[in-house]
């Protein structure tokens, strides 16, 4: 009987070494380093961005020495880059989320960590949904493809006016509505009882509030490492991993100068459009090789980051 998780033998070791590296430093992190509530200093932040970047980097080497071909290195760091610009509107809505229920800095590392220890989970399930359904139904991957050519263009022409509002989310109207909340997060907890009722606190109330945000990025973000991965489970699923590790120290590195990168949002957009469109161009058997999308996705991020510092905005925010 055969217990692999995927077909290729070398594949099941690596993702063995994954589950390994990621366990051990969830752990430190939050069992040794963050184990009392702290605010993350930009220094620590900077440090454990250059931590996650350098062990992502470092498994695509793995992942080209245990391969055939290079080919899979090359989905694994286009996949891991994209999940990793992608993310940049997931850190301002985060950042919003705070701001909005004044939620102490301290506690900001613990709701992250739990937030991301979700994301692991959920995103997993929904990158192993959607590569059994393109494999039982294969159209399903055009229909990925011309949702991101339509997500590109709205996120192109956006003027970046609509403003989140965490009030008008379905799950703060359903806790308002069924639970009670207390302003009094009991210094740091999710929840506790009064008086035999269970009370949650907003730290809770932001924490699923972060979950079922990122589950609507991901609705973004896995069609479009699907686009350069498609068949490949452990190579979608570590790379989306990875960046999402990363997610949490990049929070506090940027959170402050989310709006330096005004032209990201562009630099996005022509990324989605094309990865889109690679995708609907193999309904008339037209295949871009990994490397050149990998260059695309390089050339646009690195181009759209360079120019909004060429040209900050007009009216640049204060730093706080």
């Amino acid at each position: 009987m055969n217990f692999s998780l995927f077909a290729n033998p070398a594949e099941n070791i690596l993702f063995g070494v994954f589950v390994v590296i990621v366990a051990l430093f969830l752990v430190i992190d939050l069992g040794i380093f963050n184990k009392q509530a702290q605010k993350i200093s930009t220094r620590s932040a900077a440090y454990q961005t250059l931590f996650w970047i350098f062990i992502s980097l470092v498994f695509g080497l793995f992942i080209l020495y245990y391969d055939e071909s290079p080919d899979a290195a090359y989905k694994y760091y286009s996949a891991y880059l994209l999940e990793k610009a992608l993310s940049f509107d997931n850190i301002f809505v985060i950042l919003v989320i705070f701001r909005y229920f004044r939620i102490d800095e301290k506690h900001y590392h613990r709701i992250l960590f739990w937030g991301i220890l979700g994301a692991v989970v959920f995103r997993g399930v929904f990158i192993f949904l959607a590569i059994e359904l393109i494999a039982r139904f294969e159209w399903i991957l055009y229909l990925f493809g011309a949702f991101l050519v339509y997500t590109g263009y709205k996120m192109f022409t956006d003027d970046g006016e609509d403003d989140f509002n965490p009030e008008s989310n379905p799950v703060v109207k359903f806790a308002r509505r069924f639970m009670v909340i207390s302003s009094d997060d009991r210094g740091g907890k999710f929840w506790f009882r009064k008086r035999g009722k269970l009370v949650i606190t907003h730290l809770f109330l932001v924490l699923v509030l972060i979950e079922t945000t990122d589950i609507i990025f991901a609705l973004d973000s896995i069609p479009a490492a699907l686009s350069v991965v498609r068949d490949n489970k452990f190579v979608i699923y570590t790379s989306n991993i990875f960046a999402i590790l990363g997610l949490r120290a990049m929070f506090f590195l940027l959170a402050n100068i989310m709006d330096r990168f005004h032209y990201l949002q562009k630099g996005l957009s022509f990324v989605l459009i094309f990865i889109g469109a690679k995708m609907l161009l193999e309904m008339v058997n037209l295949h871009i090789e990994p490397y050149i999308s990998l260059i695309v996705i390089v050339v646009a991020i690195g181009a759209a980051i360079i120019y909004s510092y060429i040209n900050p905005p007009k009216h640049a925010p204060e730093e706080s």
